[in-house]
């Protein structure tokens, strides 16, 4: 059986195999010599194996919880709670819970629970989110009471979900609200309406070969003319059935299916048709501020549709009431691969691929067989199977940041310091872009002394990063230019919570713009991967950047960029909102967009656009997800081969053999290659000795920064005539 037949979820549409109850299974804390930690270890409660047709009806209960805050270390919150039948719901107070004035809903049947006796806390892992409770009195009574009835519900909404059909729980639900049902109503019948697009895009598919073949006129009028017809019809029944924020984001669901050819005049279509239905306000002043789903699913297609009409437009007097929304950053990719950054026009006549040699490799593994045993724990020093992993390692990951590094350029020749700031933090948000495509693989952890360089005189910067650090795992890295000088070190905290995995970085992110005296820093905010056992696997980040800015002339600037978490539904799925202030706080500037899209400057309707994303390669899917920029990352060059230190990542085989294809080999290399590190480091250990990075060293505030020595002794003498640890 596979690991998805194991552990699939429960949906209106799957009927699971027969269920039997298991009480709780206790997994203890393997690494850990403390009795404290193992009377403290994490119980998890294993799904139903069994079905019984007469569980009765758990009571009700209720009381105050004490609640994590959505970001990490923000302490808890005292939230009212109410279980029944299955469904916890939480409200501020009781009163709150009465009015239906909720906060939150968990159906505790679909979720993995965990709980630590000791410390008295109760997790819940449901697929968009994960609650991490506490009982408010610490008295040992009521927490068994807690965890008795969250076991006799979990068993009780399980089997119900188990018995009736999925029409007969849409009415047994009351206290579901109206976003639920709409997802509830996608979920059973747009499936009807996505088999039938398909269908369409394949019939106009065959109807453009014969246009090739027998030069048929009006094939383009044909595809707009029935896409329209299907297209409205399904529009406007959601809009007026469910709200017209749905409408939008059912809009972006259809888009998908319309050929590139239909694209534009099906915007415009959309559009005028919008402004008959809603009045001529912009979408986003159609909700009320309390909730963003207003915002479109895809910020880039509702700017894009202005955009645009604007360059299609032979009338200036047409375009003239919208000509905020042009954007200042070019659409030509081809300008970003192949033009010097730094403004001088120059070409770069570097060829490099456009995709790895072979496909990602599909090979089942039984992920739950290796995690269910470290629910809660730090996931670094878990060994996983090569199947796992991307063919780059987190070195090359770290590199992926400066990939829109032209906006720092930009901000190095603004004298404005708000507006350089306004740069300065769409460059932080820009290094989120290419997780959105990622979360089905790991990047290698990098051995010890593993190094990694890039050289790219098209963007103008040179980069290098080091592992400096084991236990910790500690990878720093500097990029510089000569319009700025960029470094940071890293090391990440990754918890498994049953259906999620958080990954927490630690350490700082450094810029220096010379030519201001100018000075920044900021700290990333967490990661969450969804369904990393079975579905499709998702990843957001979520939680406060704030960019300190010091300098030695002129005015100081701040900014703070909010990643905000998804709510049910992903109405605000991956939506970011930022301001930029004064020395006293006086806001300048205002931010928002998506961090896998663009991000905006101003308000709409009146935004300009700071950064997009740049296009992903047609068959990303089949290539790990990787942005073109990824793709180049590994990439051997011949002539690169003489030049680098054996330590350079390009040179690891497991890595090598993966983006090869040749899963088999790859991981008896990475068994190879992690007996070599514990070898070297049981030999450092015996003879009292530490390992000292070669190319980074610690400053005084306990980061580390480049020691200034890689690209002189990669001129002189070179690194082949240098010793070189043997790494694998």
């Amino acid at each position: 059986m596979s690991t998805e037949d194991q552990i699939a979820p429960l949906s209106p549409k799957t009927s699971p195999a027969t269920p039997t109850i298991t009480p709780f299974t206790q997994r203890k804390e393997s690494n850990s010599s403390s009795e404290d930690n193992r009377q403290d270890s994490w119980e998890l409660v294993e799904d139903l194996q069994g079905l019984t047709e007469n569980i009765q009806k758990p009571e009700k209960l209720e009381g105050l919880l004490l609640k994590k805050r959505k970001w990490p270390m923000k302490g808890w919150h005292k939230r009212y709670f109410l279980l029944e039948r299955g469904i916890l719901t939480y409200a501020k107070t009781g009163t709150d819970l009465k009015k239906g004035r909720l906060r939150g809903r968990i159906d505790v049947g679909l979720s993995v629970m965990a709980m630590k006796k000791k410390s008295m806390c109760i997790d819940l892992d449901t697929e968009d989110s994960i609650y991490h409770l506490k009982v408010l009195a610490k008295t040992r009574d009521l927490f068994e009471q807690w965890v008795t009835q969250l076991r006799h519900h979990r068993t009780f909404r399980q089997n119900e979900i188990t018995m009736e059909p999925p029409e007969l729980l849409l009415q047994s639900d009351p206290t579901a609200n109206r976003r639920e049902k709409l997802n509830t109503v996608n979920f059973l019948d747009l499936s009807e309406c996505e088999s039938a697009l398909l269908e369409l895009n394949l019939l106009l598919k065959n109807m453009e070969v014969l246009h090739r073949t027998f030069s048929a006129p009006a094939i383009n009028l044909l595809q707009v003319g029935l896409f329209a017809c299907v297209s409205l019809y399904l529009w406007i029944k959601y809009v007026f059935m469910f709200g017209l924020c749905t409408g939008n984001k059912f809009v972006y669901m259809l888009s998908c299916y319309w050929p590139k050819s239909t694209k534009p005049i099906m915007t415009q279509i959309f559009s005028t048709d919008q402004e008959v239905l809603v009045g001529s306000r912009p979408l986003r002043q159609q909700v009320s501020s309390e909730s963003r789903g207003s915002i479109p699913e895809s910020l880039s297609e509702f700017f894009d549709a202005k955009e645009y009409l604007l360059s299609g437009s032979s009338s200036e007097n047409e375009a003239s009431d919208d000509d905020s929304y042009v954007s200042d950053v070019s659409d030509s990719t081809s300008v970003e691969f192949c033009r010097n950054e730094n403004g001088n026009g120059s070409n770069c006549a570097v060829m490099r691929r456009d995709r790895l040699p072979s496909t990602r490799m599909n090979e089942s593994v039984n992920l739950w067989s290796i995690l269910r045993s470290n629910i809660g724990k730090d996931l670094s020093k878990v060994a996983m199977p090569v199947q796992l992993n991307e063919p780059l390692n987190t070195l090359q990951r770290l590199c992926e940041e400066v990939e829109y590094c032209h906006l720092l350029d930009t901000a190095a020749n603004t004298h404005d310091p708000h507006m350089r700031m306004v740069y300065i933090a769409a460059f932080a948000v820009s290094a989120y872009a290419c997780s959105f495509t990622r979360a089905g693989g790991k990047p290698f952890n990098p051995i010890l002394g593993e190094t990694y360089e890039c050289l790219r005189q098209d963007k103008g910067f040179r980069f290098i990063a080091e592992q400096v650090s084991h236990h910790p795992p500690v990878s720093a890295c500097h990029c510089e230019s000569k319009n700025y000088t960029f470094w940071q070190d890293v090391r990440w905290k990754n918890k498994f919570w049953g259906k999620s995995m958080e990954i927490v970085p630690m350490g700082v992110t450094h810029l220096e713009l010379p030519g201001f005296g100018d000075r920044y820093e900021w700290s990333k905010v967490t990661s969450c991967i969804h369904n990393i056992l079975s579905g499709q696997r998702w990843i957001e980040h979520y939680g406060e950047m704030s960019i300190k800015h010091s300098t030695t002339t002129g005015d100081v600037s701040h900014c703070k960029v909010t990643f905000l978490k998804s709510r049910s539904g992903a109405l605000n799925a991956n939506e970011v909102e930022g301001m930029v202030t004064d020395s006293n706080g006086r806001v300048i500037h205002s931010l928002f967009g998506k961090w896998n899209e663009a991000l905006y400057l101003g308000k709409p309707p009146s935004a300009t656009c700071i950064w997009r994303a740049n296009p992903m390669p047609e068959d990303h899917e089949q290539y790990y997800g990787f942005t073109q920029f990824a793709i180049e990352l590994n990439e051997l060059e011949e002539g690169l081969k003489a030049l680098l230190p054996l330590t350079d990542t390009r040179f690891r085989p497991d890595q090598r053999l993966l983006e090869e294809g040749d899963i088999a080999g790859a991981e008896e290399q990475k068994e190879r290659i992690e007996v070599l590190q514990r070898e070297r480091r049981r030999v450092l250990q015996e003879n009292n000795m530490t390992h000292s990075p070669r190319f980074f060293k610690r400053a005084e505030d306990d980061s580390w920064v480049s020691n200034g020595t890689y690209w002189d002794l990669r001129k002189d003498p070179g690194f082949s005539k240098l010793e070189i640890p043997v790494l694998w």
